[in-house]
């Protein structure tokens, strides 16, 4: 079994927007993961969208700043599979969802 972590800033010069990144695998098999985007207002860090295997199904949790979360279920999909496309999207999307995020803070 392998395990790997690691955090990975998006915007190196302000250091404001991170991604975070956990995942186990068994032989070829991703068995557990979670990835999440964060991002830091007034010195505080929030998680703002996040992909895992908490309840043992793959989802994706948007996270609110009232602490409200819309889940997305991937029952149709591997968990390699919904990694993959998590990693995906929190790459080409975290500007978008932080200025969600930050216009729901009433932050802008």
């Amino acid at each position: 079994m392998g395990e790997r972590e690691f955090l990975i800033y998006l915007d190196p010069k302000t250091r404001q927007v991170r991604y975070r990144h956990y995942h186990v695998w068994q032989g070829s098999q991703v068995v557990e993961f979670r990835i999440q985007l964060e991002i830091l207002v007034a010195g505080v860090w929030y998680a703002v969208v996040r992909y895992d295997t908490a309840h043992g199904r793959p989802h994706r949790d948007l996270l609110r700043p009232s602490g409200r979360e819309t889940k997305e279920w991937y029952d149709d999909f591997s968990f390699a599979e919904v990694l993959t496309f998590g990693q995906k999207d929190i790459m080409e999307n975290w500007p978008v969802y932080r200025a969600r995020f930050l216009k729901e803070l009433n932050y802008e």
